[in-house]
């Protein structure tokens, strides 16, 4: 079991930069990749960036990059989005999500979300 609590969504202008965090705790030595995921109204939850916690490799779908950086602080075991050069169409619901293997199965986590809005 992992809980993860997200924070840092807000509103911003166009053009803007936001930061979001995401604290994990219980079973983090299990956990295999942590990933930031967005969901705007009406459409499907997408992956935005993927981060291996083993090695460190990480990828972006193409809209975000060169503007987002993942970044993952072991000890603190926080997750976190730099997302500057905000646009219009990057406002979404942002969900952290931990995909943990168990030696048996791989398993599926997600925080509450965090809402980005970004104005024109």
């Amino acid at each position: 079991q992992v809980d993860l609590a997200e924070s840092g969504g807000g509103l911003v202008q166009a053009g803007g930069s936001l930061r979001l965090s995401c604290a994990a705790s219980g079973m983090v030595s299990s956990i295999n990749t942590m990933a930031w995921y967005r969901q705007a109204p009406g459409k499907q939850r997408d992956l935005v960036a993927r981060i291996f916690v083993g090695g460190g490799s990480t990828n972006y779908t193409g809209s975000v990059k060169g503007r987002f950086t993942i970044s993952r602080d072991g000890p603190k075991n926080t997750l976190y989005l730099q997302m500057n050069s905000l646009k219009p169409e990057d406002t979404a619901v942002y969900y952290c999500h931990a995909e943990l293997y168990t030696g048996v199965r791989f398993q599926d986590y997600w925080g509450q979300g965090t809402q980005v809005t970004v104005s024109s």
